[in-house]
């Protein structure tokens, strides 16, 4: 069974940045393509960003296009979401989710694994 845990969550500032972290453990990061999602209170749950098993094709959604940056670490059964120039309406609990599919997607419903989450806050 698949472990995912999020890390490097907290507050930051507007404009300011962080890195979160997804640790795999008890399989091999390289048989899963790996989705970040976060959800807002009273908000659905959004799809951030995703990779595919080899970290090669990524997406991201608009919010986020030129802001975040994913990169799956196979080697180290680790992945990171490089999270810069946030705004507060990126505020919201982030997860980390995986997919025994070959390509990542950024629906909810097509992930099998998930982490506990971990709480990002961007205010002044």
């Amino acid at each position: 069974q698949v472990q995912l845990v999020e890390s490097g969550g907290g507050q930051v500032q507007p404009g300011g940045s962080l890195r979160l972290s997804c640790a795999c453990a008890g399989d091999s990061l390289d048989d899963f393509s790996i989705g970040w999602f976060r959800q807002a209170p009273g908000k659905e749950r959004e799809g951030v960003s995703c990779a595919s098993m080899g970290g090669g094709v990524i997406s991201y959604s608009d919010p986020v296009k030129g802001r975040f940056t994913i990169t799956k670490h196979n080697a180290n059964n680790t992945v990171t979401l490089q999270m810069n120039n946030l705004i507060p309406e990126d505020t919201g609990i982030y997860y980390c989710a995986a997919t025994r599919r070959l390509w990542g997607t950024l629906r909810w419903e097509d992930y099998e694994y998930w982490g506990q989450g971990i709480q990002v806050t961007v205010s002044s």
